[in-house]
């Protein structure tokens, strides 16, 4: 998406609404007998005294939808009554704020990447040498972050990884996750350079989820998000709210900050933790309490992944100002950049929305990652929504039509207090007797993944499917893998086959379909989730259920 074709669409848009009412005038006009009344009109005019007062326009205030409008009202001049200016309509002005918001972020960005292909420029001249090394260190010299870059082999094979085009798509999501992330640093005073370190942790994906567990863009494990502030049960999960996540990823950093007034050494905290960090600090000679040293003095101390998350990190940092000096053509993203929240005082689900306005339920699942079963449960307290800005007043205008699909979507979770109680239920293990036989499988293979690799290559790579793979590695996101990431690339994981027989005397539920089902609501219907009805009844489409289909339900 290129600034210069946004700005034309906000002009003309601009320009089409205050003009309105201008076209019907001009289509009045054409009248002969209107132009002949105003020719009358401007005769006597000719002949009145030349200082003869005309009254202004009187204006009046509305309330339309919970907003303040100002409307021109209908005055006479000369005797001749004047069409009143037609009032915008609120979503007309969403519309023109919207193109205005993903028109400024565009182009704040491209000047920032055009300001640095510039210098890339200025550097080459004034360098006047091929040696790729003395200008990736002029290169980075020139970003004067407060976190110190240094350049050495590692941050070299670091920069040539993240300049790779096979990272356009995470640049692309920069344009909406970094404004918010930059005024979430801002306003707690730290280093907005930090903000790289997202696309370290997660590829900028905010459902991204590490074999241990963490989640998220800044992948926080479920204590650490807890101990932060963050919410998370079976419903909510705040490590995936972008801005929720980043307030706590800031609480972080000032918390571990001051342990070692050294970015480098906060950065390799953050991806080892502080006692790995203190332990290579006495290893290397020094007291954790007042040692003045940086990253590269305890290097060698470290654990390996967290000698490669500090280059990691430079080399992302310069790559996001430089890509373009590298030929990475940046894409549009894939969500809208302008966006704005709405606070839910009330249980609802997201297919309540989606069924009445005009926005999908995959967009507002990507907007809103954090509820987990696409349930906003504002029980005891309010939770964000956020929307495409276009769609605010849509909300506001059909809220009543929204809430009364209660019934029809939450179900048994209608009532505030069930779902509270819902929201407090662990699931019943079922006991089982488990026997173990001998078979003469191999043990599963494993594959890690490098840069510009995608799922389908893999599979090809190891003569099995991409189906395959997303099962055998339970991939949410199949197109958002990550590097170093291990993916199994064989069927079987032991040498050992198990048997498991349920004591309970529980047989498998069936449901059928009727008219208005989804699966979303058949999963709430009967306490499980969209991802095993799929997966149970094997669903190339979940969308396309129908009538009569019989659907497993359970295990």
């Amino acid at each position: 998406m290129k600034t210069t074709i946004l700005k034309p669409i906000v002009a003309t848009l601009l320009l089409a609404i205050t003009t309105l009412s201008a076209t019907e005038a001009s289509a009045n006009n054409t009248d002969p007998r209107r132009r002949q009344r105003h020719q009358t009109a401007a005769e006597a005019n000719e002949q009145s005294d030349s200082t003869k007062t005309v009254e202004a326009p009187k204006t009046s205030k509305s309330i339309i939808n919970g907003d303040e409008v100002i409307e021109e009202n209908a005055t006479q001049v000369d005797g001749s009554t004047l069409k009143p200016t037609r009032q915008n309509t609120p979503q007309q002005l969403d519309s023109v704020l919207a193109l205005w918001k993903t028109s400024s972020t565009m182009e704040a960005y491209d000047n920032y990447f055009n300001n640095y292909l510039a210098t890339t420029k200025r550097i080459s001249n004034e360098l006047n040498t091929t040696n790729i090394d003395s200008i990736y260190i002029a290169r980075l010299e020139a970003l004067m972050s407060p976190i110190p870059l240094e350049y050495n082999w590692e941050v070299k094979e670091a920069i040539e990884r993240f300049t790779h085009p096979s990272y356009a798509k995470v640049m692309s999501l920069a344009y909406f996750y970094f404004p918010m992330i930059e005024e979430e640093l801002i306003r707690a005073g730290l280093p907005i350079e930090l903000r790289t370190l997202a696309v370290i942790e997660s590829g900028l994906n905010p459902i991204a989820t590490s074999k241990a567990g963490a989640r998220g863009i800044w992948q926080f494990m479920p204590s650490t998000g807890k101990e932060f502030g963050l919410e998370i049960n079976s419903l909510v999960d705040e490590r995936c709210d972008p801005r929720l996540s980043t307030q706590a990823a800031c609480r972080l950093f000032k918390t571990v900050y001051p342990m070692y007034n050294d970015w480098t050494l906060t950065l390799a905290s953050y991806n080892t933790g502080p006692g790995n960090v203190n332990k290579a600090i006495v290893r290397a000679g020094g007291n954790p309490k007042s040692y003045k040293g940086s990253f590269w003095d305890v290097y060698e101390y470290l654990p390996e992944e967290t000698r490669k998350y500090v280059p990691f990190y430079m080399g992302a940092t310069y790559a996001f100002a430089y890509h373009k000096a590298h030929g990475v053509e940046v894409p549009a993203p894939p969500m809208p950049i302008a966006v704005d929240t709405i606070m839910i005082d009330r249980p609802m689900h997201l297919q309540q929305i989606s069924s009445t306005i005009n926005i999908s339920l995959d967009l507002l699942k990507m907007l809103n990652p954090q509820y987990l079963m696409q349930i906003i449960p504002a029980t005891s307290k309010k939770y964000a929504l956020t929307l495409p800005v276009e769609c605010i007043c849509e909300y506001l205008e059909h809220e009543k039509e929204i809430h009364a699909k209660d019934s029809m979507y939450l179900k048994e979770y209608v009532i505030h207090a069930n779902l509270e109680k819902k929201r407090k239920e662990v699931p019943q293990m079922q006991k089982s007797t488990t026997t173990t036989t001998k078979s003469s499988t191999a043990a599963a293979k494993y594959h890690t993944v490098e840069a510009g690799e995608t799922l389908g290559a893999i599979a090809k790579k190891y003569n099995v499917t991409t189906k395959q793979l997303i099962e055998w590695n339970k991939l949410e996101n199949p197109d958002a893998l990550s590097i170093g990431q291990k993916l199994r690339v064989s069927a079987t994981t032991t040498t050992k086959s198990t048997t498991t027989t349920t004591k309970t005397g529980s047989t498998t539920k069936y449901h059928t379909v009727v008219e208005g089902d989804t699966l979303g609501a058949i999963a709430i219907k009967y306490n499980t989730n969209v991802k095993q009805l799929v997966e149970w009844n094997k669903l190339e489409n979940p969308d396309a259920l129908k009538l009569g289909q019989k659907l497993r339900v359970s295990k």
